[in-house]
């Protein structure tokens, strides 16, 4: 299967209705939470919101409505706001990083000591052989995570206003690297097979064509995709349609 250009990967978020508790947005938040290595932008198709954003630079409010796109490099703690029937398309660098765990969510700190510490608070119940979970639990369980992310988001923002955005940030940068750190070697391999791969490719066409020489252009080919036929899956910013890239 071929992956998608430039090694992206790309999902559909309906963003979570669900009140937060510090009562920002008229319908509801996603999680905060910051990636590592990987950017991501968000395409606006209906309703909205917002995307608030806490980076070296400070805090901003970035209003969303259909047609909107806004773009966010690693480093960036971003929540979603839901105004009203938010829904965007989900379009992230480095495909395949993300699942293997290219975001920390901004839990308070003592959630973020170590990796198995972060895991208790972060995973989600999973049904099985062995277990009964309803639907109703795993939400219960991402929206308890969601609120306890925004406690530790409160904690870093009322810190900016005391030392400013690049001191208030550092302690949460160097927890979410040390939590990732033991991840990268398979970041790595994942990389290597998507996004350096179609790099990879594009300098060989480029140079190819230096030469007057294109056979990359007689193995071509155009193949259709469907979302993945199930009921959506939890995120960290709501509820996710996704593709199987393969």
């Amino acid at each position: 299967m071929t992956s998608l250009p430039g090694g992206v990967s790309v999902s559909r978020l309906r963003v979570y209705d669900w009140p937060a508790p510090d009562g920002v947005g008229r319908a509801g938040s996603g999680t905060p939470h910051v990636h590592i290595a990987s950017s991501e932008a968000y395409v606006v198709l209906s309703g909205t919101g917002a995307v608030h954003t806490l980076g070296p630079e400070g805090v901003a409010e970035h209003a969303l409505r259909p047609g909107v796109v806004v773009t966010i490099d690693p480093g960036v703690v971003h929540r979603v706001v839901n105004d009203g029937d938010l829904e965007v398309l989900v379009v992230m660098a480095n495909a395949g990083l993300l699942e293997a765990g290219d975001a920390v969510m901004t839990f308070p700190p003592a959630a973020l000591t170590d990796v198995a510490t972060y895991r208790d608070v972060a995973s989600l119940p999973v049904g099985g052989a062995h277990a009964d979970v309803t639907d109703e639990q795993v939400a219960a369980a991402v929206r308890a995570r969601r609120d306890l992310a925004l406690v530790g988001y409160g904690q870093l923002r009322e810190a900016v206003e005391r030392v400013g955005a690049r001191a208030a940030l550092q302690p949460f940068h160097e927890a979410a690297v040390r939590l990732v750190r033991p991840s990268v070697p398979r970041w790595q391999d994942l990389w290597g097979r998507t996004a350096f791969a179609e790099t990879d490719a594009t300098a060989g066409v480029l140079e190819g064509l230096m030469r007057g020489s294109a056979p990359h252009l007689r193995a071509g080919r155009a193949e259709r995709l469907e979302s993945v036929p199930a009921p959506r899956r939890y995120g960290m910013c709501g509820r996710l349609e996704t593709w199987d890239l393969g």
